[in-house]
């Protein structure tokens, strides 16, 4: 099975249900089979996976963009190693998404793309574990998964634009005007996992740069959005990852997922980024399960070593 990443549901309603109720918050592992078939396997609370990852990193394919909601995965037609990021150079260059973000810059796309990018937008604030905020967009149609799937702590919408390019137009402003990052790294994101801030000192941190950032954008002379103030709405299942009502001591998992035999019980997760316990240790661990994107892997009753060194650190 070949790894394509971690996908997040969309919930019933943008609102948080009634205490009791699930969230519809629903991440699973994307897999494909070597027909190109998906098999996605979801990352339910207790769910135990057990895995192991085979040699080598793989192109994902493809995709060619139809529409707003249409969009068509290719699988890789040569299975070949991964040469740009998660895709080989032939993939890379047929890949509609890599023209997006040049867009709004003048860049040509087709006419799939187009329509997907002329679709209203949205432009928010993401904090993360560790207090790291960034600027970006989402369209309508994505607008609750794609910070789910981001791994955010807190968020808030500060504008609605009425196409892709004026929100990119936005996004850049940000950047520009305030210094706000448009790129948090996985890595960073897992790490403050291990040690994160209060989730009431993350809202304040959000809901600071989310003003700074409508007063920005509420002094511009440019047409075609409006400013908004909305909350996102975190999944439950993100609730102890991001650390809510959990005050154990976390540990990073002992392994990385280039290779070897692994098998854990899914506690919470946050974007890509699990909190996983292990058999015989009480404490939780965080594992960036990101990093499998583009591997190999088979299903199995496999366990993850706990290394003997590991114990100093309870």
């Amino acid at each position: 099975m070949l790894v394509h990443g971690v996908a997040w549901d969309r919930p019933a309603a943008q609102d948080r249900p009634s205490a009791g109720m699930p969230d519809g918050g629903s991440p699973a592992l994307l897999l494909r089979a070597p027909s190109g078939e998906p098999r996605d396997v979801p990352l339910a609370v207790g769910g135990r996976l057990g895995f192991r990852v085979l040699d080598g990193l793989w192109c994902l394919g493809h995709s060619k963009v139809h529409g707003p909601r249409e969009r068509l995965h290719v699988p890789c037609p040569d299975a070949a190693p991964a040469e740009r990021g998660r895709q080989c150079g032939p993939c890379f260059a047929r890949d509609d998404f890599r023209l997006m973000h040049d867009f709004h810059r003048g860049g040509s796309v087709p006419a799939g793309l187009r329509s997907y990018l002329m679709q209203p937008h949205w432009l928010y604030l993401a904090t993360f574990a560790g207090g790291a905020t960034k600027v970006g967009t989402a369209s309508s149609v994505r607008k609750w998964q794609r910070l789910a799937e981001q791994g955010a702590v807190r968020a808030s919408y500060v504008a609605h634009a009425e196409d892709g390019r004026v929100v990119r137009i936005l996004e850049d402003l940000v950047t520009q005007e305030l210094g706000t990052v448009q790129l948090v790294r996985s890595a960073a994101k897992a790490a403050s996992l291990l040690e994160p801030l209060a989730d009431v000192e993350l809202s304040a941190i959000n809901k600071r740069a989310a003003a700074r950032t409508r007063e920005l954008l509420d002094e511009l002379a440019l047409g075609g959005f409006s400013t908004v103030e909305e909350d996102w709405q975190r999944p439950a299942v993100a609730d102890e990852a991001c650390g809510v009502f959990d005050s154990r001591r976390r540990h990073p998992y002992p392994q990385a997922f280039d290779g070897g035999d692994h098998g854990f019980t899914v506690r919470s997760l946050s974007g890509a980024t699990a909190l996983v316990s292990l058999p015989g240790e009480e404490s939780g661990f965080i594992a960036g399960l990101g990093a499998l994107k583009g591997r190999r892997i088979e299903f199995g009753h496999y366990c993850t070593e706990v290394p003997a060194l590991q114990d100093s650190l309870f």
